[in-house]
C-alpha cells in the first residue's frame, strides 16, 4: 500500500542524507521526497512516499524517530488528509496540434508558462490522478520532456503539524 509520511526535521545539513541512508540500509524505496522549510527557519518539513504492509510503515516510523534530527512523523494516509502534486510539461506544439493542447489545458486548468514556435511549456497541480490523466491526453500530440514534484501533503482541518510551544 501507498503511504505518504510527513516528517518534521532539523534544518541543517546532512538531514536529507541521513534519511536517505536509512531508506537505502533497509532495502525501502521511496518514490517521492520532497523538502522546505517551514514558517519557522530552523525546522523543515519532508514529504516522503513510500509502499509497505502496515510492519514496515511502523519499523519505517520508528527508525525515523530514532534519529536525532528528526523531530516528528507522522503518516497522513491513515488520516483525513488532502494532496496535491506538481507537473511541468513541454508539448510539441505544431501547427495543427496548438489549438488542441491550449484546449486541454483549458479542461485542466493548466496554464501555459512558456511558448516557443514549436512548443508549449504546461504547469499543473492536483491529484497524482489528474496529473496522470492529463499526461496520458498529452501523450499522443507528443510530450517532449516532463518532470514532476512528486505529491506533498498535510491533514484536513484545524490541527497543524508542527512543533509544539513554536
Amino acid at each position: 500500500m501507498r503511504h505518504t509520511i510527513t516528517v518534521l526535521v532539523e534544518n541543517e545539513s546532512g538531514v536529507l542524507t541521513r534519511v536517505a541512508g536509512l531508506f537505502s540500509a533497509r532495502g525501502y524505496n521511496i518514490e517521492s521526497l520532497s523538502v522546505a522549510p517551514t514558517l519557522d527557519e530552523t525546522v523543515s518539513r519532508m514529504t516522503l512516499v513510500t509502499r509497505g504492509d502496515e510492519h514496515i510503515i511502523e519499523q519505517i516510523n520508528k527508525q525515523l524517530n530514532k534519529l536525532i534530527p528528526i523531530i516528528k512523523t507522522e503518516d497522513i494516509s491513515r488520516t483525513s488528509h488532502m494532496e496535491r502534486e506538481l507537473v511541468l510539461v513541454k508539448v510539441q506544439a505544431k501547427d495543427e496540434t496548438r489549438a488542441e493542447v491550449l484546449r486541454m489545458a483549458d479542461v485542466f486548468r493548466a496554464k501555459v508558462v512558456d511558448v516557443s514556435d514549436s512548443s508549449y511549456t504546461l504547469e499543473l497541480t492536483g491529484k497524482c490522478g489528474k496529473i496522470d490523466a492529463f499526461l496520458r491526453m498529452l501523450t499522443p500530440i507528443g510530450i517532449v520532456e516532463m518532470t514532476r514534484t512528486g505529491p506533498v501533503g498535510m491533514r484536513r482541518g484545524c490541527k497543524g503539524f508542527a512543533v509544539e510551544g513554536k
